[in-house]
């Protein structure tokens, strides 16, 4: 067994989440493998991650089409002056021109006839493809129709003629949009490693694609431990708390698209989860437990990752977190070109929100790194801190709501609400008590506030680093 801990390079003292990072990173890049692959129907494909190049097939749009409602015209048959011509309901001059309707383009049913000539003009609906001889759309809103028996406006193709208002403003182009200005034939659109949104498979869409390759998800296997710990739906005995944490993890892997495998509670002896980390480990592409990582005398977390594994890191200087494990499990590799025969293993802390705050800050980039979502460039023998970091919740400055205070030995994470102070300006505010075991603080967080080690006070209006937590209060 081995703790970095106590490496020659950090000493008997627990690591800042920057070494912590580095020891994960290190451990990270020899059990790097690309996923295996599978083709999936498009509908199937969002929360996936793309695993090939994608080239455009097309243009998109493919053809030159109107932006909005109204005429299709060629600018040059309109004056650059007024024409002097009284509109029929107006006394005086007016910059206006008239021209001839000679039928109209809708989206899905293109005009199929001859080009416009001078002096001519096409009713043209959004998206309808513009016809030969037009490069102008000019919006409904500058426009008068009249019949050939001048009864004013008329619907449909029975109008033959349009008063055009506004002539001198308008320029060539302007209404349409170009075959091929959001993406050309050929492009290269996406890379492999593409987290699938809904707007990445809204493009892919686009490009006429059904299916997809994407990288097969990772299987993660997932315990509590504690005699203490009771499964929802049971009798809560005396002194017993329920496993908030596994179901919490369950479904903050199932939002990045991982697959759970839920082995349940176990109790609190050695050999109980020693059996379980090493069937675990040959079932599955990660391995995480809470509770049974601190220094009591039932948390056999840590010792049974010594018996079948190595263990890389515990203790970091971190609040709330300190006790987390992460460490490697020994397993047969079922396929030498997709596993390494080694399994990550994380032993989050027993408190609820020390379980979350730790999997944003460490299993979040593992899972990201293993997904195949980032590679290491060429020659690259190690993942950097920065790296792990940028796939942690994204971070944001704002300012302090409030006098925050942390203790200056290590990086204390308040969970915080986003709010507008007297001034108008974007502020944070925490949640309220913060405890490790206060999991209301989370329910109700937008952001984890970063108070970083060395500041043991954070005044009212001083910038602070905030991680977001998205629009729903997790990532």
């Amino acid at each position: 067994m081995s703790l970095s801990c106590f490496d020659p390079r950090f000493g008997e003292r627990m690591l800042s989440v920057d070494e912590a990072l580095s020891v994960l990173g290190e451990s990270l890049a020899g059990v790097m493998r690309t996923p295996r692959s599978e083709r999936v129907a498009l509908a199937q494909a969002p929360g996936r991650v793309l695993a090939e190049t994608v080239i455009s097939p097309l243009d998109v749009p493919a053809q030159t089409n109107a932006a909005m409602d109204g005429i299709a015209l060629a600018r040059a048959s309109l004056p650059d002056a007024a024409s002097g011509e009284p509109l029929s309901d107006r006394g005086g001059l007016s910059d206006h021109c008239e021209l001839s309707v000679i039928g109209s383009s809708l989206a899905g049913h293109p005009w199929t006839g001859r080009a416009l000539a001078a002096g001519e003009a096409m009713r043209i609906t959004t998206g309808a493809a513009l016809p030969a001889g037009a490069d102008t759309v000019v919006m409904q809103e500058q426009l008068e129709y009249r019949s050939t028996q001048g009864e004013g406006r008329a619907e449909g193709d029975a109008v033959e003629r349009v008063v055009i208002e506004g002539v001198t403003s308008i320029r060539r182009g302007q209404n349409v949009r170009q075959a091929g200005e959001d993406i050309a034939r050929g492009d290269r659109v996406m890379a492999p490693g593409q987290w699938l949104t809904p707007a990445a498979v809204g493009v892919l869409a686009s490009l006429g694609l059904a299916e997809v390759a994407v990288y097969r998800p990772l299987t993660v296997a997932i315990f509590s431990t504690g005699d203490e710990v009771t499964a929802p739906g049971e009798t809560l005995p005396v002194g017993g708390i329920y496993d908030a944490n596994r179901f919490s993890l369950v479904a903050l892997l199932r939002d990045q698209g991982i697959e759970v495998l839920d082995l349940g509670i176990l109790s609190d002896d050695e050999a109980s989860v020693s059996a379980a980390l090493r069937d675990a480990a040959t079932r599955a592409d990660m391995v995480i437990t809470s509770g049974g990582v601190s220094v009591g005398e039932a948390d056999h977390v840590r010792s049974a990752l010594a018996a079948c594994g190595e263990l890389a890191l515990w203790r970091i200087a971190m609040r709330p977190g300190r006790p987390l494990a992460f460490g490697m499990l020994r397993a047969t590799p079922a396929d030498a070109e997709t596993s390494s025969g080694q399994v990550p293993f994380f032993g989050l802390p027993g408190n609820p929100v020390a379980t979350m705050v730790t999997f944003l800050q460490f299993v979040l980039p593992a899972l990201r790194l293993l997904s195949g979502q980032q590679r290491l460039a060429k020659g690259e023998a190690n993942v950097s801190a920065t790296t792990l970091a940028q796939w942690q919740a994204p971070r944001l400055q704002l300012i302090a709501g409030e006098t925050l205070r942390s203790r200056a030995e290590r990086v204390d994470y308040h969970r915080g609400q986003i709010v507008l102070d007297d001034q108008g300006r974007q502020v944070v505010m925490t949640t309220g008590r913060q405890g490790s075991g206060i999991l209301t603080s989370m329910l109700l967080a937008e952001c984890l506030i970063e108070i970083p080690a060395g500041c043991a006070t954070l005044h009212a209006g001083e910038p602070v680093m905030v991680q977001w937590l998205g629009s729903r209060g997790i990532v």
